[in-house]
């Protein structure tokens, strides 16, 4: 999941660069890495401790519809804050932006039951390295990579559908292309979207509270998938 251009502007047009203009992007990107950092925080350690809750272990299994209301929740909330951004205030968009943190905290407390610690905390740092260079490489880039996410996004769509259908396959060499594909989709699109928050930031500088808010979205969201399909190659198992 990622939120794509929620402003609509035309992101291949930019005013005069100026000092002023390049301060205020500067800001609102050092906004977007503190929200989403402060996010993977709260989703880590909610995470962690509901995994060594036994009260969570066992009304998780013993009601596996929370699961799935769960991730509705998920869902209502990721589509909630992208489309009111603009009528929410800033403090209730971070607001529901850490709600949902916390309830991604609770989705993924089972990796703690069944990767060793070490391996997840192994594949949080390849994680930060590889979604680091890509960040900074959209940043800095002078490249349009915008047909480039359009390409990025078709296959985010196809990656989703391959994954329902492998829920019922079960198919295990299915299971490692898509992890493969994930990794590779997730990269992309980490460059992608900071280009994008970039180019947002420029031409709407005095939205910048609420830009921070959704582009910590999208980041968080692609830091989060790009660490579970990784997870995937770099896991070890309690058992």
């Amino acid at each position: 999941m990622n939120q794509y251009n929620n402003y609509n502007y035309d992101v291949n047009s930019r005013p005069a660069d100026s000092m002023a203009v390049q301060s205020t992007v500067a800001s609102a990107m050092k906004k977007v890495y503190v929200k989403m950092t402060l996010a993977l925080l709260v989703t880590a350690l909610v995470s962690y401790f509901c995994s060594e809750s036994d009260a969570y272990r066992t009304f998780m299994g013993q009601n596996r519809w929370a699961m799935w209301g769960l991730l509705l929740l998920e869902l209502g909330l990721v589509f909630g804050i992208s489309g009111a951004i603009k009528r929410l205030s800033s403090s209730a968009a971070t607001g529901l932006f850490y709600l949902f943190a916390v309830v991604n905290g609770l989705m993924l407390a089972p990796i703690f039951m069944v990767y060793t610690h070490a391996s997840i905390a192994k594949t949080f740092f390849i994680t930060a390295g590889t979604f680091g260079a890509m960040s900074v490489f959209g940043y800095t880039t002078k490249q349009d990579l915008s047909k480039i996410g359009s390409i990025l996004f078709m296959a985010l769509i196809g990656l989703i559908i391959a994954s329902v259908v492998n829920i019922f396959w079960a198919n295990s060499t299915m299971e490692w292309i898509i992890s493969f594909a994930g990794v590779i989709i997730f990269v992309g699109l980490t460059a992608w979207d900071t280009q994008q928050i970039k180019q947002m930031a420029l031409m709407m500088p005095d939205q910048v509270s609420r830009l921070a808010t959704l582009g910590a979205l999208s980041l968080y969201l692609d830091f989060i998938n790009l660490f579970l399909y990784l997870l995937r190659f770099f896991g070890s198992s309690d058992d």
